[in-house]
Order: structure tokens, then sequence, then C-alpha cells
């Protein structure tokens, strides 16, 4: 489902990944770790096609630079910082909606459920929101459609303990055939849900393993 090979990318000479490779199945549930600046946002922003890259990068087979648009639609996606966006939340869930070619209630309704009351919000700008409202209908919207990949980049980060439990329920949730990659801090908030931890170290990777296994204490 995800293909790395020889993933190398670079910043004015330094090399912030070098040489990924890794395989991850259908299915599979993955939590990424790591330190600040290990890699872990470069290596998820090369899956988006966001960078450019040496290497190769396929998700489900589909090249995330040349074939972005194929490869996005597999994709639901939390990203670490929310866009600064001007659009009303209402038009934002009927666009998103649109794209994906779901229906806006089933994103209103994974809204609602984290908390976010909707028709409250529904003319505010996304970017008028608290950081936790925001991160709750990136979230929802990610959730709101049939994805064979979820892609999510520190995605609890500003949500309320209430709202962290009933995220990582709907994770749960999901379909086996769903393949997970978590990028978090907090091992321990995940290890119930995903069976292998890929530990990154100066845009390399330096663990590969089930949860159980030990990793470096700056992980948790």
């Amino acid at each position: 489902m995800i293909l790395l090979e020889n993933l190398v990318k670079t910043f004015r000479r330094v090399r912030a990944l070098d040489g990924i490779a890794l395989s991850i199945e259908p299915g599979e549930r993955v939590a990424l770790i790591g330190s600040n600046g290990a890699g872990k946002t470069t290596l998820i922003r090369c899956l988006l096609g966001e960078y450019a890259y040496d290497g190769v990068v396929r998700i489900d087979g589909f090249d995330p630079r040349r074939q972005r648009a194929a490869a996005l639609g597999k994709i639901g996606f939390v990203p670490q910082l929310p866009p600064p966006l001007k659009m009303p939340v209402g038009q934002l869930v009927a666009f998103s909606a649109a794209l994906c070619g779901t229906a806006p209630q089933r994103i209103a309704s994974v809204a609602n459920r984290l908390g976010l009351d909707m028709e409250a919000v529904r003319e505010r700008q996304f970017m008028r929101l608290s950081g936790g409202m925001k991160q709750k209908l990136l979230i929802a919207i990610a959730l709101g459609r049939d994805t064979r990949v979820l892609i999510m980049d520190e995605p609890a980060a500003n949500l309320d303990p209430e709202a962290r439990k009933i995220f990582f329920d709907l994770l749960a949730q999901r379909s086996n055939e769903t393949t997970m990659l978590i990028s978090c801090h907090r091992l321990a908030e995940v290890s119930a849900l995903v069976g292998r931890v890929i530990e990154m170290d100066m845009g390399r990777v330096a663990l590969d393993g089930k949860p159980a296994e030990k990793v470096s204490p700056d992980a948790y």
C-alpha cells in the first residue's frame, strides 16, 4: 500500500531524509515516532507529493508527484498545523465532501461526535476557530470519507481529553483494510491501536518493530 525505496530529501545540502526504505502493507497500523527534527513530517509531505525528492514513493501503486490526484484520492490526511483558510466552515465541509465524493453529513456527524457543534460554527471562517476546533474539523474531514489510507501528523495534539478518547475510538472502529500511518510523540497513546512502530532519528529509520519493543525515551 505504501512503498518507499531509497527516499532522500535534501534542504540546502542537509539531508532531512537519508535513504528511507519502508513497505507498509494494506491494513497495517503504524506509529511513526521520533524527536523533533527526526524527519517525520518531511516523510509525510513526501508521501503527499508536497516535496520533490529522490527515490521512489508509491501510494497504492501511484506516484504522489506524477499522479498526485490519483494518489491523494486514496488518502485521508490530518496535518500537524492547520492551514490558514478563510473559507467558512460550512463551505469548507461542502467543498471537501464534493472533492472526495462523500456526503457533507458524514463529515458533520464525525465533527459532532468529537464535540464540535457544527451548527454553531457553520458561518465562521475556519481560521477564526480555536486550535482544538480546527483539529476536530480536520479529523472529521479525514474520517468522514472512505479512504484506503489514513496519514496523520500529530492528529491529537490540540484535542481535549474527551475528544482525544473519541478520536482513538473512531480510529479503532475503522475497517481492518484501512492502512494507518500516525506520527506522534506519545507512543503509549497509540500502542493499543497500532501493530508496528517505526522510530526515526536524523532522517533515518532507527527502529522498526512491535509496540512492546524498546524505543528511545524521547519517543514518549
